[in-house]
């Protein structure tokens, strides 16, 4: 580390997928970027907004590929920080929302390198918006609840049973392989007429939906092949997305959401 060089390490949320989604301050802290460590769902666009001399690495986890550990990632933001000053951590979604980000943070301050967190517009609003689908409406859902489908064991969250027995809007976040399981849960619990939505790379160019109800949602599902990386919204609000009126009213008349 050269008597030039002043460590600091940022955490940009980069958005749900969209590049014009990111934030000004998050474009902003890309232009003082020494090196950028950028994850695999990061838009390729917005690697230009950081200067043609930072160095550019990738070090994305993708569908369970662990090609980078987050210990790695850790160590990683460590030593670029002492060795070439400005890091920015350019992570999809909000770092803070199921995106390790407090791991990192709490990782790099202990070796007693400043920090500082950019949040960016997380997916679980993002992307049912996407489609027209409001988390919350007055007089339908009050609340909701944003849930990882998959824990660090791999098994179901057991919040999972928690939500299904409210009112509340529910987003599933990396749930499309829990599917079953999720489907399984809402039956039992007798909504299997409970309208939800899955989103496949929402707010980009490859965005892909389908909608259904628990009933039929796995058979539409694996008809057009929705899979990761893709939001899940479950709740009466999918009922209210503009977009969708004309397939709701087709799910009406065949007695789906009788």
């Amino acid at each position: 580390m050269t008597e030039k060089t002043h460590p600091k390490v940022t955490l940009v949320g980069a958005g749900p997928g969209d590049p014009e989604l990111v934030t000004l301050k998050g474009i902003l802290a890309l232009n003082k970027a020494d090196v950028v460590l950028y994850d695999a769902l990061i838009d390729a666009a917005l690697l230009n907004h950081a200067p043609a001399k930072a160095l550019k690495i990738f070090v994305g986890k993708r569908h369970g590929q662990r090609t980078h550990p987050q210990e790695e990632i850790n160590q990683l933001c460590v030593a670029y920080a002492k060795k070439h000053g400005h890091v920015v951590r350019l992570k999809g979604g909000d770092p803070f929302v199921f995106g390790r980000g407090a791991e990192e943070i709490d990782f790099i301050e202990g070796y007693g390198i400043p920090t500082e967190v950019i949040p960016g517009i997380t997916s679980a609003v993002a992307v049912p918006a996407c489609i027209g689908v409001p988390v919350t409406k007055r007089g339908v859902s009050e609340s909701f609840w944003v849930i990882t489908a998959t824990t660090s064991s791999g098994n179901l969250s057991s919040d999972l049973y928690l939500a299904s027995q409210s009112t509340a809007t529910v987003v599933v976040l990396m749930g499309t392989r829990k599917l079953p399981e999720i489907v399984q849960i809402y039956r039992q619990l007798g909504h299997g007429e409970m309208p939800l939505a899955i989103i496949q790379s929402g707010t980009t160019k490859e965005e892909c939906s389908v909608i259904g109800c628990m009933e039929d949602i796995e058979e539409k599902a694996a008809k057009i092949g929705i899979g990761p990386p893709a939001v899940i919204v479950i709740g009466e609000v999918v009922r209210e997305a503009r977009k969708l009126k004309d397939i709701h009213q087709e799910l009406e008349i065949n007695g789906k959401f009788a």
